[in-house]
């Protein structure tokens, strides 16, 4: 049996949320992808970890399509066997992931996975030389048949459905180019998809590795994959802990790990952070409220985690040339914690490269 100190403790050390400083080699977080959405996004999650983000050019990351099909960094060097990692299990995993897009592909007798594989030929085709999202959509609204279209009413057109346009991006071998919105679609020099991902980054594994301990549904949840997916590709090293009386699976080369975890790290985890991705939201967040406030349906905050634990959230406030960081703690918070937040909000205006007006406690 383990409590939640030890789950979120171990997690931390997993993600490295701990540490000084690192490489974008050793940075176990880029394996299954760093979600890059909003200005606190995948660099400043590689920041908190270590990694000296100014010194990292385009050649060093890439950004990609997958897991949902949101936008996550990547080491330029594993595109191909990320491509393989993100790659749907079966058709009928493929279906669930595009969501409501599966259903006239149905209707049609196309097949989920040949969609995509179709997609993709028409996206490569189109996207020759940077492209920007609408343009791209557009163009392909024209050579679609029916079965792939949607009219949207808030744009008074016909596009494609989101979800295959997204995913079949990573198939037509595209990557997004970083600091552009709307979002500009390239080739990717030199691609090609390996014939396996490998045990390094194998999604489910990766999800273990790095959320665990965990069961087939918190994975399946993650990657919008069907559970019994998930459960038939679950991997054979694993043992079964105690988690709240939950029975959750955790890598046997990971108990050593768990057992002696801990850690006394601050950090302010920007809103869509790994370690707040993970599916066991209760055990992240006991208290109800609490989850409320830091997972809301629309526009959330960070998180501050403090010694293993989340304790509040914090928003960014610019104000001209300065920057102000709003903490809602949970609990109590001693001098001490208060001065490493403050740190952490200076080291968070050093990466926005603006000064700190100050940071302000909620009572």
């Amino acid at each position: 049996m383990v409590d939640q100190r030890q789950v979120l403790s171990f997690r931390v050390r997993a993600q490295q949320l701990d540490r000084a400083e690192g490489t974008l080699d050793d940075t176990a977080v880029l394996d299954i992808g760093v979600q890059d959405t909003g200005t606190d996004g995948g660099r400043w999650a590689l920041a908190v970890r270590g990694v000296d983000v100014p010194a990292l050019s385009a050649e060093d990351l890439i950004l990609l399509w997958t897991v949902r099909g949101a936008p996550h960094l990547y080491r330029r060097a594993d595109v191909g066997k990320v491509a393989a990692a993100v790659e749907p299990f079966s058709d009928a995993d493929a279906g669930k992931r595009i969501y409501d897009a599966a259903r006239p592909l149905k209707a049609a007798g196309i097949g989920n996975l040949a969609a995509l594989d179709e997609v993709a030929a028409q996206l490569r085709a189109i996207v020759t030389g940077p492209t920007v999202k609408g343009e791209a959509s557009r163009r392909l609204a024209e050579v679609m048949p029916e079965p792939y279209l949607r009219f949207c009413r808030p744009c008074d057109a016909t596009h494609l459905y989101e979800m295959p346009f997204r995913l079949a991006a990573v198939r037509a071998g595209l990557e997004l180019r970083l600091d552009t919105s709307p979002p500009v679609l390239h080739r990717i020099a030199g691609f090609r998809k390996a014939a396996t991902a490998g045990d390094r980054f194998d999604l489910i594994r990766a999800y273990l590795r790095l959320l665990g301990p965990a069961t087939p549904r918190h994975v399946a949840d993650y990657l919008d994959a069907p559970v019994k997916e998930v459960k038939a590709r679950w991997p054979e090293d694993v043992i079964e802990v105690l988690v709240d009386g939950e029975a959750r699976s955790l890598l046997a080369a990971d108990e050593p790990a768990l057992e002696s975890a801990d850690t006394t790290a601050t950090r302010l985890l920007g809103p869509f952070d790994l370690f707040l991705q993970a599916k066991d939201r209760a055990t992240l967040v006991p208290d109800a409220a609490h989850a409320k406030e830091l997972w809301p349906v629309l526009g959330r905050p960070g998180a501050v985690l403090v010694d293993g634990r989340l304790v509040g959230t914090w928003r960014p406030r610019k104000a001209g040339k300065t920057l102000k960081v709003a903490v809602q703690p949970w609990r109590t918070l001693s001098a001490t914690t208060r001065d490493s937040i403050v740190d952490q909000a200076e080291r968070l205006a050093a990466y926005r490269t603006i000064a700190l007006a100050g940071v302000d406690f909620a009572a």
